[in-house]
């Protein structure tokens, strides 16, 4: 049984930074591909950003790039998302998910695990 957990979230003011954090209790995660996407209210949820099992590749949504930033610990099993220059419609709860199939992805049916989902307010 694989799981997710997210934290790091909260409130934030506009142009303010959060670091969203994501723990994985897998053995193999250093195998996994991970993502993190969100979703707000009435919307359908949106890849945000993604990193290869090694951490060497990364790639983001045009909304976010320059601003966010992803990156994994193997060692610890973790998986991050340094969100900076916020704005008010970065306001969404935000997902950590893993791939267990080899290659990358930025859609959601790719992903086989997610977390909870941790929320993100920014307020202008």
């Amino acid at each position: 049984q694989v799981q997710l957990v997210e934290s790091g979230g909260g409130l934030v003011q506009a142009g303010g930074s959060l670091r969203l954090s994501c723990a994985a209790s897998v053995r193999t995660f250093s195998s996994y591909a991970m993502g993190w996407f969100r979703q707000a209210p009435g919307k359908e949820r949106e890849f945000v950003a993604r990193i290869s099992w090694s951490g060497i590749s990364t790639y983001y949504a045009d909304s976010v790039k320059g601003r966010f930033t992803i990156s994994r610990d193997n060692a610890k099993n973790m998986v991050y998302l340094q969100m900076s220059s916020l704005k008010p419609e970065d306001t969404a709860v935000y997902y950590c998910a893993g791939r267990v199939r080899s290659g990358v992805t930025t859609s959601a049916s790719g992903y086989d695990y997610w977390g909870q989902g941790t929320q993100v307010t920014v307020s202008s």
